[in-house]
């Protein structure tokens, strides 16, 4: 085994918002990882409540006290992403068996594209096993508390659009 070798995973996802399970998920793949970037899916196909650039800043000020996680955007096929980064290790979050399936059938596809590149599962505390991105925006929109489902910076930044949109 590379024992100088720097181990790097790569996290992928919309974090349209951020959710306190990304942030679960990623302080604990930077324990396991000596770098792990948050890889920023951009997809110009949907219609994300945040701009590429303020989830980019939202994330650099969640994470600004950890040297080891990075913040990047992405389009295209991941695995190619994640090999010109010359990553380790895909990062994918299962918060129910529901999300088994997929996951399951994407890091099937992407070992079959690159046998290099291992994708890991993390579960989730036990306290967001239910929370979503789009979870967190449906209950924001109806006037729910989100507060503890998100960071405070992403429920601030949401009440600021919604002044926005009104």
């Amino acid at each position: 085994m590379e024992s100088n070798r720097s181990r790097l995973a790569v996290y992928p996802g919309s974090f349209d918002p951020l959710t306190n399970g990304h942030v679960d998920i990623i302080e604990r793949g930077a324990r396991l990882f000596d770098r792990i970037v948050i890889a920023i899916l951009v997809n110009l196909d949907k219609q994300p409540l945040f701009s590429p650039e303020e989830r980019k800043d939202i994330l650099r000020e969640v994470f600004r006290s950890k040297p080891n996680v990075e913040i990047e955007t992405f389009n295209g096929l991941l695995v190619d992403y994640a090999e010109d980064r010359k990553a380790d290790v895909i990062v994918r979050g299962l918060r129910a068996i529901s999300d088994f399936e997929y996951e399951m059938q994407m890091a099937l596809m992407n070992r079959r594209l690159n046998r290099e590149i291992e994708t890991v599962f993390m579960m989730p505390d036990e306290r967001y096993t239910y929370l979503s991105s789009r979870l967190a925006k449906e209950v924001f929109a109806l006037g729910g508390s989100i507060s503890g489902l998100v960071p405070d910076l992403v429920e601030s930044r949401l009440r600021s659009k919604s002044i926005l949109h009104n």
